[in-house]
């Protein structure tokens, strides 16, 4: 008896089980269409939009930016609506959203202002991929700005994460803006040095170089007079790529050229006016 009363209740659970799975069967076929129709046209329109972006010529960094917000906006919009049509009620879900977020929120501030900060390069644009800055107390050349973090690669190949907040906030040197830069050498003579022949051997030195410029014109003036020596400065221009390269050479080519015509070269004092 007790066996025939079990089979009974098995069979109603039964009857129930495939009565409700009868009537929820539209909303969930209907829900997963919507699902796999929306995720399909999430692609397109991510496609079309990246397209267009690259169409416009608008900054690689902006253009990655805004199609990934737009991509993650779709998603949670797509989310909702497929829980919606499952019959789940969405203003719940939603508060429960929104306090997980202000929880997230208050537990990532950092993470948050390097975010903020990130957008902000992004839209003013201080420097770009390819220039080389100077921040922070380190110089390289920006390989990657990313949301939280901006990538630089030093001169001696030094991969330096710097964080957005802390490099929107403080001061950048960009050399790449302007497309040539000033080296600034220095030199320090004695007293009994010739100043008019040793101007003619520096100037002579940056006239020969191949890659310093005529136009704005390399100067060789005096700096300073020490208690010991005559401090000149000589300041080439040359492209930015040449920079390293013309400081270097004009150094050694001067040096080589004090050397024959027996002018020395005293020590230089930093930090004098």
């Amino acid at each position: 008896m007790k066996k025939t009363s079990e089979i009974a209740t098995m069979g109603e659970y039964t009857k129930e089980f495939f009565r409700v799975l009868v009537e929820y069967s539209p909303k969930l076929i209907s829900a997963f269409i919507i699902l796999f129709v929306g995720l399909y046209a999430i692609r397109i329109v991510y496609r079309v939009v990246k397209k267009i972006m690259v169409k416009r010529e608008l900054d690689p960094t902006l253009s990655e930016f805004l199609s990934d917000i737009l991509l993650w906006a779709l998603r949670v919009l797509l989310f909702v609506t497929f829980i919606s049509k499952l019959g789940i009620e969405t203003s719940s879900f939603v508060a429960i959203l929104g306090a997980a977020g202000l929880a997230v929120g208050l537990s990532l501030q950092g993470s948050l202002s390097n975010f903020a900060g990130g957008v902000l390069i992004i839209l003013f644009k201080p420097f770009r991929v390819g220039d080389t800055i100077e921040a922070q107390g380190v110089v390289g050349t920006v390989t990657d700005i990313q949301i939280f973090t901006t990538k630089l690669v030093s001169g001696n190949n030094q991969t330096i994460f710097i964080p957005n907040s802390i490099l929107s906030n403080g001061i950048i040197t960009n050399y790449s803006v302007e497309g040539i830069r000033r080296a600034d050498l220095h030199f320090a003579v004695s007293y009994d040095t010739d100043i008019k022949r040793v101007r003619e051997i520096i100037t002579k030195v940056m006239d020969s170089h191949p890659k310093i410029l005529k136009d704005p014109e390399p100067t060789v003036t005096v700096k300073s007079l020490t208690d010991n020596a005559i401090q000149l400065a000589v300041r080439p221009w040359s492209k930015n790529e040449d920079f390293g390269q013309v400081s270097s050479d004009v150094m050694e080519n001067c040096k080589a050229a004090f050397e024959e015509a027996g002018i020395s070269i005293q020590p230089f004092v930093r930090g004098s006016n």
